[in-house]
């Protein structure tokens, strides 16, 4: 009977023991749970620090890129301005300088054209100290100057006249074509050449035409080689 007795309470005391020992466990597991969960936080903590330095490192090192990238390209620019405009200088140097020898040539054509015409250019005589002659010295004999002769005319009309576009040269004698602008064609033969003017005569009925160079050169009358009949 005692036996009895006693089982029921050796049954509670067991029961109280395995109660004790499943709260011991459960209390290790919840400690290691705890050590596990901070350890984690904490290697992610260490992972999203490294990812924030990788982040601003790599921020810097394109913003220097950046930098580095946009002041070649000032630099770049600042050359090829330069360069244009020392190209624009150049070329406006090059057109001022042409435009002035084309209007030198102009002006020396025209100064040249008034020399040979005579319309408007006078030659002023040089003037010269007369000495006075001494009792003893002979009489100066008078210079026999010669009349100039008509080549420069023939220069004239070979190079600055509008003659005949091959540009032949004329002499006394010589068998013409002269046209006007009227279309008009007469058959003629240079009688004489003057400074300023040319006669020709019609070979139709010998009459006498005066051709001034202002005529040549203006295009109101050309004149053509023919061949003597």
């Amino acid at each position: 009977m005692a036996s009895t007795l006693l089982s029921p309470m050796v049954d509670y005391y067991n029961d109280e023991e395995e109660l004790d020992s499943e709260d011991d466990d459960r209390s290790v597991r919840g400690r290691d749970s705890e050590e596990g969960t901070l350890q984690e936080y904490q290697k992610r903590m260490k992972k999203l620090d490294q990812q924030y330095k990788e982040r601003l490192r790599n921020a810097d090192l394109f913003l220097q890129l950046e930098k580095e990238q946009v002041e070649r390209n000032h630099i770049k620019e600042k050359k090829a301005a330069v360069k244009e405009f020392d190209d624009k200088k150049v070329e406006l140097k090059e057109n001022l300088i042409a435009e002035l020898e084309e209007k030198k040539k102009m002006i020396e054509n025209e100064k040249l054209t008034m020399e040979l015409t005579g319309d408007s250019m006078e030659v002023k005589p040089i003037m010269t100290r007369k000495l006075r002659r001494r009792p003893n010295d002979p009489v100066p004999i008078p210079d026999k100057r010669r009349k100039p002769a008509p080549d420069i005319l023939y220069y004239f009309l070979l190079v600055y006249i509008r003659v005949d576009p091959s540009y032949a040269l004329y002499h006394k004698s010589q068998a013409i074509y002269l046209e006007s602008k009227e279309n008009t064609k007469i058959s003629c033969v240079i009688s004489s050449v003057g400074t300023n003017e040319i006669w020709v005569r019609k070979t139709s009925d010998s009459t006498k035409m005066r051709i001034y160079l202002g005529q040549l050169q203006r295009g109101a009358f050309v004149i053509r080689r023919r061949s003597a009949a």
